[in-house]
């Protein structure tokens, strides 16, 4: 059986996780039928260009969907954010 390997960041990670401890599943499985979703709307070219827009911007920002990571306000004079759960899995 052939492998794809996804990194993903902690916040991204935990996200998923939780969604399929709450779905009943692994991890894995979340993944794949998201997987399956996005080849079945493969045809539209709006699929295709959010695919390319959302892989060019992984490495700088965490999606929507991701806990979010610690924010250092350091610059604005607050204190710093604590990572939250994502408000789209709840």
């Amino acid at each position: 059986m052939a492998a794809i390997k996804l990194h993903l960041d902690a916040a991204e990670s935990d996200a998923v996780a939780r969604f399929a401890e709450a779905a009943g599943t692994k991890p894995e499985a979340v993944l794949y039928a998201a997987l399956n979703r996005l080849m079945l709307a493969a045809r539209d070219p709006a699929v295709r260009k959010e695919i390319l827009e959302t892989w060019e911007s992984h490495t700088q920002n965490l999606p929507l969907w991701a806990d979010s990571a610690c924010s250092v306000h350091a610059y604005e004079g607050k204190a710093d954010d604590e990572p939250e759960p994502s408000k789209y899995l709840q």
